[in-house]
């Protein structure tokens, strides 16, 4: 296993970097990377971003904001959390599996002391029955990455008021509110494990992935970034991460919205309905999928908006490449109940 260790504390550069290096670079064994950011909301690929957020604050803060190339929900972040991905090729995992991903990471965290983290639900990690850690996939060429969060220390006063977190979502984990669901891994650790710096906490996680005591007897297992790495980094970063249309988007005005919350996630679509067809679609939520879901859209404009037309057109094309774990007639019911 190869790793990297980023020393921006911008989330733009840090994905920037991901991407990069899962596209252009050939590793012969897994790469994992490991993030810090300032205070940051990072909105999935298929969210809408305006509602996901607390704009005033947000603002008023100075928290960034981007958004990621996987699907998933918006997850805020500050100095206190580290960040880690998996980078491997897309033959050796099955997309979704974040039980098997994550596992490097369960035990390393478990060797720390947290005994009782386990995977829960689709993507979280938990301990003592708390979120601390969120998770997302996303293939491309060949290869996939997993990455996630870890609480370390992080303000959860901050989060639950930079989130806007939807009541059905909150709803459907049994739980009165957001706040009650998270925590940090910080105290469930040894007591030597409690005091450490959110470098020290990551510098520990690394060693334990590579079982070594010093950083010394891994560093032929670094990848150093070059200056033409570097360059190609940042013209990704304006191009996609910093970018207001990638990170906000624009949308037409819709007259239909349809949502639903599944077990593998929310899909909250917007249609514009001309003449009883589909003249415009968007397909927001917190849901993962291989193929992007414009591809999806594109495909569903000029079709009669009614379940027949609808169930008997999905009935033909692979849904769980959009929507992992959501069948073609769930997904017509949703659109036309």
């Amino acid at each position: 296993m190869y790793y990297v260790v980023m020393p921006a504390r911008d989330i733009r550069d840090n994905l920037a970097t991901e991407q990069y290096l899962m596209n252009n670079k050939d590793f012969d064994e897994p790469l994992v990377l490991f993030y810090i950011e300032n205070p940051c909301i990072i909105v999935g690929r298929n969210q809408n971003t305006l509602e996901e957020i607390n704009a005033e604050y947000v603002r008023e803060h100075h928290i960034t904001v981007t958004r990621r190339l996987s699907g998933g929900g918006a997850v805020y972040q500050d100095a206190n959390n580290v960040c880690f991905s998996f980078v491997v090729d897309a033959d050796d995992e099955e997309f979704g599996d974040f039980k098997k991903m994550t596992q490097p990471i369960v035990d390393a965290l478990k060797h720390l002391g947290a005994k009782d983290v386990e995977v829960s639900g689709r993507n979280d990690i938990l301990v003592d029955g708390k979120k601390f850690s969120g998770n997302a996939m996303y293939t491309q060429n060949g290869k996939t990455f997993c990455h996630g969060t870890l609480s370390y220390d992080v303000d959860l006063d901050v989060l639950t008021k930079a989130l806007n977190v939807p009541a059905d979502k909150i709803k459907s984990k049994g739980i009165k509110s957001v706040r009650s669901r998270v925590t940090n891994i910080r105290p469930y650790l040894d007591e030597q494990y409690q005091n450490l710096t959110t470098e020290q906490f990551r510098d520990t996680l690394l060693l334990s992935l590579f079982e070594a005591d010093d950083l010394e007897q891994i560093k032929d297992h670094e990848y150093q970034l070059t200056d033409e790495d570097q360059e190609q980094i940042d013209q990704i970063k304006q191009e996609t991460y910093a970018n207001w249309d990638w990170v906000y988007g624009k949308s037409p005005q819709f007259t239909v919205q349809k949502r639903q919350h599944f077990t593998s996630g929310t899909i909250d679509a917007r249609l514009q309905i001309t003449n009883g067809k589909i003249a415009a679609i968007k397909f927001y939520g917190d849901f993962f999928g291989v193929q992007p879901v414009a591809d999806l859209e594109t495909q569903l404009i000029g079709l009669d908006y009614e379940f027949a037309t609808l169930q008997e057109y999905l009935a033909d094309i692979d849904i769980g490449q959009f929507f992992a774990g959501i069948t073609a007639g769930e997904l017509a019911k949703l659109l036309c109940d």
